[in-house]
């Protein structure tokens, strides 16, 4: 009872990784691997963090120690998601008002189904205990997620939280997506993206203040779709063109 077979993970959980980013406590860390191997995920990566793990982590994780072993540590977030395809940010701080440009959330069962087998490596990023990840982390990622809580105490525990969206990933993977065609770009792609729409934002006539919610708002929406490789190949062009012409002509508003 309590044991591991051997037997290979699944193969749409090699396109996942788990990151954590400035966790505190080393126990999270050890619970957080042993949730990843109850549902056959395997990499680990940390963020601001590379102390050896002590026992702590290690009886946490029970029989998920290989995974603790495998884990890359990064200085941060961005080198720890250059190989990805899509990152995906988590948080439980649900903000009002005008707080909620940069937190426009899906449920966990509303990714795993549209996300075909072979769209890329996706990483899923939490935030360290208690605060979170911060506003410039959660632009890093493409598409943010929540887990439905009770709001008179809706942070959970990190390891939980881990285990809830694994547990969504594997149980919608496992009887397979339903959207078809969908492709996650691929991680040279993404960067030139990103970029481009941040290049956009920066030349665009409109007000310096409102600038990084244009960008923020053009990534999420695109990104939101899941756009083929030459979907979004054609809106970089378009991107590029546009930026390109406000570069060359009209002046943009400083104020």
């Amino acid at each position: 009872m309590g044991s591991r077979s051997f037997e290979s993970t699944p193969e749409w959980a090699d396109q996942l990784c788990i990151i954590l980013v400035r966790p505190y406590h080393e126990g999270n860390i050890g619970a957080v691997a042993r949730c990843m191997m109850n549902f056959g995920i395997t990499d680990l990566r940390i963020v601001g963090r590379d102390e050896e793990f002590t026992e702590i982590a290690r009886k946490r994780a029970k029989h998920a120690n290989s995974i603790l072993e495998e884990t890359s540590f990064h200085d941060d977030l961005k080198s720890s998601t250059s190989d990805l395809s899509l990152v995906i940010g988590t948080s439980g701080k649900r903000e009002l008002g005008d707080k909620t440009q940069h937190r426009h959330f899906l449920l966990p069962e509303e990714m795993p189904s549209r996300v075909k087998e072979d769209t890329g490596k996706i990483g899923i990023v939490f935030g360290p205990e208690g605060k979170g990840l911060l506003n410039h982390e959660l632009r890093e990622c493409e598409i943010l997620v929540t887990i439905p809580t009770w709001e008179g105490y809706p942070i959970m525990n990190l390891s939980h939280a881990v285990a809830v969206i694994c547990y969504s990933w594997f149980i919608n993977s496992e009887s397979g997506g339903s959207y078809e065609g969908l492709r996650v770009i691929s991680p040279g792609l993404r960067r030139r993206f990103r970029e481009e729409v941040g290049r956009l934002s920066q030349l665009a006539p409109t007000q310096n203040h409102r600038r990084k919610s244009i960008e923020d708002t053009l990534i999420r929406v695109i990104m939101r779709g899941l756009p083929k490789e030459e979907e979004i190949s054609r809106i970089l062009s378009v991107i590029t063109s546009a930026a390109d012409a406000f570069e060359e002509g009209t002046p943009h508003e400083s104020e």
